[in-house]
C-alpha cells in the first residue's frame, strides 16, 4: 500500500531550511493533486441532508451541519476516523451555515429558524458520550441565516447574513438581544465573508445577484469620507444572441487563503473567479471537457448548478497560496479546477467593445453565442477565460453535491449534499486520519424517468416534511431531488425571465439600501 511522503509525518531536519522543506512539501502535494483523488470513505452519523461543512484553521476538526438538525465535530487527528468526536444540539431548523472563531475557540452555527448558536470547543473531550449545548444563542434575525463568518483575528466578532435583508455584526462579549451593527437592504443577503488578512474588509452577496466588497468602518459605523461599498463586482451577464442582461442569484462567496482571489457561485451559471481589487471577472469554471480533455457530448451530464445552494472552496498544496478551486454539481459529482496565476488570467481575458457586440448580436450565425459580463447595456463586454477542463472530478454520491471543502494542510477533500453521508476523498488508499479508503466507483447514477415507486417516495417526503428514517438509505430524499432535477435541472439562465436585469430602471445595490445603522454603540474592537 502506498503511503504519504515522510515529510508529512516528521518535522523539518536541522539541515534543511524551512523554505526548502516548504517547497518540497508543496511539490510532493502538487503531484498528488495532479493524479486526482480516486479513493474515498463515507463518514456517517447524520440522518438527513448534510448542508454545511467547515474546517478549523489548524485543520484538526471538520464540523458538519444538517437537516437533522445536529452539528457534529470530526477529529481528523484520529488514526482511524469512523465517527464524530462529539455532537452539538440546540438547533430547531436546518443548519445551513457554520464558522470557527479566529483561534478555533468557538464554533458558530446558523439555521433556517433564524438562530445562531455559539459552542465552546474547549469542551470537546467532555462531550464524547452526550451532545453539548450552546454556550450562547442569538435570535437577532427574522429569516433564515445563509452565512456566517468569524473575524480573522478577534475571537468574539462574527458577521451573519440573512434572507431578512440584513448583515449583522455580533460581539459575543456584549449582552442583550441587539446586534452590535446592522446593514440593511431590500434584497436577501445570501453570503458574507471577512477578508482573511484585511479584517476591516468583507464581501457580501445577494439573491438579486450583487457581490460587493465593503469596509466595516463605514458599513456599520459612521466614519466620514468612507463609502460603505469599496466596489461592486460585475456579475450581470450578456449573451450575443440576446438583447437582455441577466443577473444570476449569488449562492455563496469565498476567498482564498491570501484574499487575493474571490470565487462566486451563481445559480444557473458557472463558478466565477475575481481578483480582489478588480471588479471584472478573470475566469469561469465549467465542465465542457472531461479531465482528459475530451469534449462532453450533449447526451452526458456535466457541471451544473440549477437546483441547490452550492459552497465551494479554494485549497491546494502550496503553503502560502491556493492553486485549486472545488465545487459541487447537480450531476452528483464535485469538480476541481487548477486556477492559473492571476496575471495570466488578466492577460487572457477579452474585452469586446459595445459596437462590436452589437455587430455580433445582429449576426445571423449564432450557433455558439458568446457570453460576457457587463455593468450596463452600452458598456463593453468582459469575456473571462473559461477553465473548461477540470483537473479531476470526485464521485461516490447518489445525488446532488452541495458542499466541497479542501483540507488546508493535507491532501483530503470533503464533499456532502443531498445524502446523509460525508465523503472523505484522498489520492491514496490511506490518509492522515484513516487507512480504510476504497476506490471510488467511476460511474454516476442517472436520474430515472418518472415511475410509480419514485413518485410515492417523492409524495411521502413532501407530505411528511422530513425524509427517510435513521436506518434508511436516503431513498425519499433522492427521489425528491430527482423530481426537482427533472423539473429544473436543464434550466439555462438566459431562459429564466425573472433574472432579466435593467440597470437603467433598477437602482444599484448601494443605492437600493434602505439604510445602515447601529443598534447599539459601536466599539473600537469591532474594527480590529
Amino acid at each position: 500500500m502506498k503511503s504519504f511522503p515522510r515529510h508529512f509525518e516528521f518535522g523539518p531536519s536541522k539541515h534543511v531550511s524551512d523554505r526548502v522543506l516548504a517547497d518540497r512539501t508543496a511539490g510532493a502535494m502538487g503531484k498528488l493533486f495532479e493524479t486526482g483523488f480516486p479513493y474515498s470513505k463515507k463518514l456517517s452519523m447524520h440522518t438527513s441532508c448534510v448542508n454545511s461543512l467547515t474546517l478549523s484553521s489548524d485543520g484538526r476538526f471538520l464540523a458538519s451541519g444538517g437537516d437533522d438538525p445536529y452539528v457534529y465535530l470530526w477529529d481528523l487527528h484520529q488514526d482511524d476516523l469512523t465517527r464524530p468526536a462529539c455532537g452539538f444540539i440546540g438547533h430547531k431548523g436546518n443548519v445551513f451555515s457554520m464558522a470557527f472563531s479566529a483561534t478555533n475557540k468557538y464554533l458558530y452555527t446558523g439555521d433556517t429558524d433564524n438562530d445562531i448558536h455559539m459552542y465552546d470547543m474547549s469542551r470537546v473531550d467532555q462531550l464524547a458520550r452526550e451532545p453539548g449545548e450552546a454556550l450562547r444563542s442569538f435570535s437577532r434575525h427574522e429569516n433564515s441565516i445563509r452565512a456566517l463568518s468569524g473575524h480573522p483575528e478577534n475571537e468574539h466578532l462574527l458577521l451573519s447574513a440573512s434572507e431578512d435583508g440584513t448583515i449583522k455584526q455580533h460581539d459575543t462579549r456584549v449582552g442583550g438581544p441587539a446586534a452590535q451593527g446592522v446593514l440593511t437592504q431590500r434584497a436577501d443577503f445570501t453570503s458574507v465573508q471577512y477578508h482573511p488578512s484585511i479584517p476591516h474588509m468583507f464581501v457580501t452577496g445577494t439573491n438579486t445577484g450583487f457581490v460587493c466588497l465593503r469596509d466595516i468602518r463605514s458599513s456599520f459605523g459612521h466614519t466620514p469620507g468612507r463609502a460603505p461599498v469599496v466596489h461592486t463586482y460585475v456579475t450581470a451577464l450578456s449573451k450575443s444572441s440576446s438583447r437582455y442582461l441577466y443577473m444570476p442569484e449569488v449562492g455563496s462567496t469565498t476567498f482564498d487563503k491570501t484574499g487575493s482571489k474571490l470565487a462566486v457561485t451563481m445559480l444557473h451559471h458557472r463558478p466565477t473567479i475575481y481578483s480582489l481589487m478588480d471588479p471584472l471577472p478573470l475566469a469561469t469554471c465549467s465542465g465542457l471537457n472531461a479531465p482528459d480533455g475530451t469534449r462532453i457530448t450533449d447526451t452526458k451530464k456535466t457541471y451544473s448548478n440549477c437546483c441547490t445552494i452550492k459552497h465551494g472552496s479554494f485549497g491546494g498544496p502550496g503553503l502560502h497560496t491556493d492553486e485549486y478551486y472545488a465545487a459541487g454539481s447537480d450531476d452528483f459529482r464535485a469538480y476541481v479546477w487548477k486556477i492559473p496565476d492571476l496575471r495570466e488570467l488578466t492577460q487572457r481575458r477579452e474585452s469586446i467593445a459595445y459596437e462590436r457586440w452589437q455587430h455580433l448580436q445582429e449576426s445571423a450565425d449564432q450557433r455558439e453565442p458568446i457570453v460576457g459580463f457587463t455593468s450596463r447595456n452600452q458598456d463593453a463586454r468582459c469575456v473571462p477565460i473559461d477553465l473548461s477542463t477540470p483537473l479531476f472530478r470526485l464521485g461516490g454520491h447518489k445525488s446532488i453535491v452541495n458542499s466541497t471543502l479542501i483540507h488546508p494542510h493535507h491532501p483530503m477533500i470533503f464533499t456532502s449534499g443531498v445524502e446523509r453521508h460525508i465523503l472523505l476523498h484522498s489520492p491514496l488508499p490511506a490518509s492522515p486520519c484513516t487507512s480504510a479508503l476504497e476506490r471510488t466507483p467511476e460511474g454516476v447514477r442517472s436520474v430515472p424517468r418518472p415511475n410509480v415507486g419514485d413518485t410515492r417516495l417523492y409524495v411521502r417526503a413532501l407530505l411528511s416534511g422530513r425524509t427517510d428514517t435513521e436506518d434508511g438509505e436516503d431513498r425519499e430524499t433522492v427521489a425528491l431531488f430527482d423530481h426537482i432535477l427533472r423539473e429544473e435541472g436543464d434550466l439555462d439562465l438566459f431562459d429564466v425571465p425573472s433574472r432579466i436585469w435593467d440597470p437603467d430602471e433598477e437602482e444599484s445595490e448601494d443605492e437600493d439600501e434602505e439604510g445602515v445603522g447601529m443598534e447599539v454603540d459601536s466599539d473600537d474592537d469591532l474594527y480590529l
